[in-house]
This record gives structure tokens, sequence and C-alpha cells, in this order.
């Protein structure tokens, strides 16, 4: 039987590895941490559970195939609970509006929002679908080896006019600006500034529309842990609080992997779903490749990273949905202070997750779990001492989040604790603690993103989210699907 080693247990490690085993290939899970989950940790805090993340659950259906290739069904590990509305957008100037794929119920938010825009709304929601077809469902599972796959998909990405930006595209067919960020800010959410990322990514408006918001029964961390076991009930060796030391390689081939506890094993092939950085400066730092890719990787646009705050209440809060975007007095100038002038603004937009309204078995009974997410640009651009700044950005994000919404929430805090751009950088190896890998630009999409299969080291593999499609989990669910692919292929 051959035999395989996925390196990082976050969602495209674990789907990759569910795919293999799946398939008959002896596959070895290894996790640097004490569980899986990758970004998808989790806490336990005085009875409250805090998920590092990611929070939003769409195209489903991507996850339910891992466990239909051996004819299991994702309930029997995952409870999936809809989340409605998806967003509730709120403004400095008082305007609401609450983003969902109920055609009656959007409809009406726009007509009350931004009258004149309905007939352009449905332009886009075209448009949307179309790059959707062509960007997710035929090229999301594909992996772009060579150039030339990257021009036969080319014709079809200028159509949409890919080369434009998300936020342009969408002011295209809509005029209001509220509506304007309503439809462009989801880039945010897979690392991506919505004035330069490509206008490919307006397909997450279609990609929520069809498959719906969804949240996982006890956090996001169980449905890493359901993919955990169900890996292992297929057979699957899962390795956690292990950190991988180096991969081994002779001539162009990777030979071992070894541990920093000494554990070391030959495999046929080896993947990693590490940061793109780590798997080639650090596992691979004493080989020639890894010398070339981690010189290369330094010219790249790497995503920014985020300031999450996590707390918990006393108290409840039924008229808080479980995401709320509190947008801040600034759009355009906020995004360029975080992805182009690596500046601290005094201003900022918050995501807050509050996942005790769907589901209260997330903190003690009568109590609430809230985080608040704020982006801030990487390490590489922000060389600040989040030592010293974290706690008084905390400060500011509970306070902001007071006078927006819970005007009591100083005396209502149980426990409350910040992770900031070093800690994604010390618990992931995320290089300079980005938050998403590569920046999803058009220049650094597709085959211009790490290939699922390195251009050298014939039996090393990528996945996750410097791959493409890029962050979030249907994207490396996604690349796990392409690579799997590669794997299967090249081990048989």
């Amino acid at each position: 039987m051959k035999k395989a080693c996925v390196i990082g247990a976050g969602f495209g490690g674990l789907a990759l590895a569910i795919r293999l085993q799946s398939s008959g290939i002896a596959t070895t899970l290894i996790e640097a941490r004490d569980k899986v989950g990758g970004r998808a940790y989790s806490w336990q805090r005085e009875g409250f559970t805090f998920d590092a993340g990611p929070t939003v659950v769409t195209d489903p259906e991507c996850l339910r195939e891992l466990w239909k290739l051996s004819g299991h069904d994702i309930a029997d590990d995952v409870t999936l609970m809809p989340v409605m509305p998806f967003y509730r957008l709120n403004w400095t100037d008082g305007v609401t509006f609450d983003y969902s794929n109920d055609e009656g119920s959007l409809r009406r938010e726009i007509a009350r929002v931004a009258p004149g825009d309905l007939a352009g709304y449905e332009e886009f929601e075209r448009y949307a679908a179309g790059v959707w077809q062509e960007g997710y469902v035929k090229l999301g599972h594909e992996a772009f080896l060579d150039f030339s796959s990257m021009i036969k998909a080319a014709p079809a990405m200028m159509r949409y006019q890919a080369w434009r930006s998300v936020y342009s595209m969408v002011s295209h067919y809509v005029k209001d600006e509220h509506l304007r960020q309503a439809l462009s800010f989801h880039t945010l959410l897979v690392g991506g500034n919505p004035m330069s990322t490509s206008a490919i990514y307006a397909l997450i408006h279609k990609l929520e529309k069809d498959g719906g918001v969804w949240w996982t029964k006890g956090g996001t961390n169980k449905l890493a842990q359901g993919m955990a076991n169900l890996f292992e009930r297929l057979g699957g060796t899962l390795r956690v609080g292990d950190k991988v030391r180096q991969v081994h390689t002779i001539g162009d081939q990777v030979t071992e992997v070894e541990c920093e506890s000494g554990w070391r094993e030959r495999f046929d092939a080896v993947a990693s779903n590490g940061d793109l950085m780590h798997t080639y400066a650090s596992l691979l730092g004493d080989t020639v490749r890894g010398k070339e890719m981690a010189k290369k990787l330094t010219n790249k646009s790497f995503s920014p990273s985020l300031f999450v705050v996590h707390f918990g209440l006393e108290g409840t809060w039924p008229g808080i949905p479980h995401h709320t975007i509190l947008f801040g007095p600034r759009y355009k100038g906020l995004l360029d202070d975080i992805f182009e002038h690596g500046v601290l603004p005094r201003d900022f937009s918050i995501y807050l997750h509050h996942p005790t309204v769907t589901d209260p078995s997330m903190a003690p009974p009568g109590k609430s779990t809230f985080y608040a997410l704020v982006p801030v640009a990487h390490m590489g651009k922000l060389p600040i001492d989040w030592a010293e700044v974290g706690p008084v950005l905390e400060q500011r994000v509970i306070r902001e989040v007071g006078r927006r919404l819970i005007p009591d929430i100083e005396d209502r805090i149980v426990t409350r604790f910040h992770y900031a751009p070093p800690d994604f950088e010390a618990d992931l190896g995320a290089w300079k603690g980005n938050a998403f890998s590569l920046s999803p630009i058009l220049t650094q999409s597709a085959f211009f993103r790490g290939h699922n299969r390195d251009d050298k080291l014939k039996n090393l593999y990528l996945v996750g989210a410097g791959t493409h499609p890029g962050a979030g989990i249907p994207g490396v669910v996604g690349s796990a699907k392409a690579t799997a692919k590669l794997m299967l292929e090249d081990l048989r």
C-alpha cells in the first residue's frame, strides 16, 4: 500500500487526508498543535467556548462530499445549523441592512436602503452567477500547474472583466454607497481588499445565495474534529502535538518526514497544508528548492493579519444576529491604511461574531459568547510592539462594540482575551502573522498562487489557502480536491 503524509490539520489538510484515505492510500496526518483545526482552533474559558475562526460555513455540499466518498453521512459527526440573516450590516450614519438569500427579504432591504438600485442589483446577481459558474464550478477544483492552463482559462475570466476589482464591478451595477459596501465586503473574509481583489470573487455572492450560511453546533472546531473522526474511522493515522521539524529529500524526491519528538518515517508522497513560507523556508530550509522558493515568496503580496477580541458576557442578546459588520466612518480610506499604508488607524470596522444567538451551548446558561475582529496589516507592514498595543486596542474595540450595540458591556464582561498578529506567527507558522496566506489579487490567482504539486520536487504537494482557489472553507476544501486528484494519479 502506498503511504502519504499530510502536514497540518487545518481544513485543507483534513479534507486532503480524508480523500487520500478514502481512496486506499495509507495516510498519516500530522498536526503541531494539541488538536486539529489549524485556524479553526478553540479555547474553553470559564464555561465559554471561543472559536478562533473561520466562523462562516458556506457551500456545505463540498463538505458533505467528503463523507459521501466512503458512503457516510456528515450528520454522523457534525450538526450544521442555518444562520439567518447571513449578516447584519450597520453603518455609523444609522443605516442597517440585513443580508440573506431570502429573495423577498433581500429585495425589501434593497428597496428600503437603495430603491434606485434594485434593477442594478439584479444585473449584478446575474454577473455573480456567471463568474461563479466559470471561476468556481469549472475551475475551483482544478490544479493550475503550468501557464498554458492559465491561458485556457483566460478568455472566460476576461469576459467577466477579472482585471477589475470587486468594488469596481459592484459599482458598475449599483450607485448607493451602502449597497456597494454590502456587496463587496465579502472579500475581507478571505483576506482580500475589495478595492483590489479580482472581480472573480464576486462569486461569493452566488455561493452564499445557493448554499446558504451555516454554523456548526458546538463551534467551527467541531467541524474540524468531525473531519478528524471520519479520517480515523477510515483507518488514517493522526498525530497531534508533534511539530514537523524537517522534510527530507534526495534529488528531486521528498523521502522522509521528521518531527521534533524524534519520530521519523518514509513516505511515497508528502503534502503540506502549512503556511507557504514556513513550508519552504523552514521544513525544506536546508534544500536548494526550499531556499529558492522562500526567496521568491518574499516578493509576493501577503494578506493582512487580524486582531481578534474574544469576550464572554453576562446576559443574552436575541436582537444581535450571529454575524454583524459594524462599518467605520471610512471604507476606502480604512482599507488603504490596512492594505497599502500599513498603519494602525484610529477608526476601524468590526466583524462581530455572536454564536450563542444560534447555538446557546457556546456559553453557560444566561451568558453569551462574542468575538470582535478587526483587520490589521501584517507585521511586515506594521512593525509595532503588539505586547504594548494589544491591550490598548482591545479596550478600544470593546468600547466601540459597547457604543454601537451594548452600552453596559464593561459591567457584563466575565472573561476576555485577544489574539494578535504575533499569535498567528507563533501558533500557525504564518509568515509575518498573515491570516489568509497570499493576497487574492489577479496576479496571484490560479497559476500564480502556490502550485498543488511542486514544480521540482516531484512528490511534494501543497494544499490550503496559499494554493488555488484561495482562503475560506470552500476554497481550501476545493484545493484539497485538486491536490488529491494529482496525488492519486501519481501514486497509482
